[in-house]
């Protein structure tokens, strides 16, 4: 007779598929891999991932969702444990550091690949809203505080497309010993920061 599973063997389930699952993605690409060969990695049979999701499809927005509320926890609770918009600012970006370069294929996974149609996968919307959020909350505060000036979302982006450019040639071995990551990404927020401090009013 079947051993009837819990709640929580149910979970622990699905996190080894989507674990499997994050490592195939990332090591072959959407396209790469088949239902049958995460279930040969999970050693079930073939059918078995189907009962938890409808399709590989199913599984890639699972993963990328879980990996965006791992990174939205790791940036918020940077946040909200450092005291002063300039710490916070620096707390943030250490956060987000160490799960780029800490969970390289989650991180890819995140943001370099993209699905047809995102917003038949609600679960996988949300967490990208709520880590997109990570991305200006500690610029609100620096504008709050007057450190900076200006449009505080369009800033956030500016920051994020300069760290994650940063992240991404680190991860490709593109940045070298004179050039490393710290400095690139120091050089870069040094400029960026500088560019948006308040004017001095005449």
């Amino acid at each position: 007779m079947p051993r009837v599973l819990t709640q929580t063997d149910v979970a622990d389930f699905r996190e080894r598929l989507c674990d499997a699952a994050t490592r195939l993605f990332d090591a072959r690409g959407r396209e790469g891999f088949t239902m049958r060969e995460l279930a040969s990695e999970l050693g079930v049979s073939a059918m078995t991932p189907y009962r938890y999701f409808k399709d590989k499809d199913d599984i890639l927005a699972a993963v990328r969702a879980r990996a965006f509320n791992r990174f939205a926890d790791a940036l918020e609770k940077a946040f909200h444990d450092a005291t002063g918009a300039a710490n916070k600012s620096a707390a943030v970006f250490q956060a987000y550091v160490a799960f780029a370069f800490g969970e390289p294929a989650a991180y890819r996974l995140m943001f370099d690949l993209s699905q047809p149609d995102e917003s038949a996968f609600p679960e996988l919307m949300d967490a990208n809203t709520r880590a997109r959020a990570t991305m200006t909350d500690y610029v609100r505060a620096l504008v709050r505080d007057g450190i900076l000036e200006g449009d505080a979302d369009l800033i956030g982006h500016v920051f994020w497309a300069s760290l994650h450019g940063a992240v991404v040639l680190k991860l490709a071995g593109k940045l070298g010993a004179a050039y490393d990551f710290d400095r690139i990404s120091g050089e870069s927020f040094r400029v960026l920061f500088e560019g948006y401090l308040p004017r001095k009013r005449a």
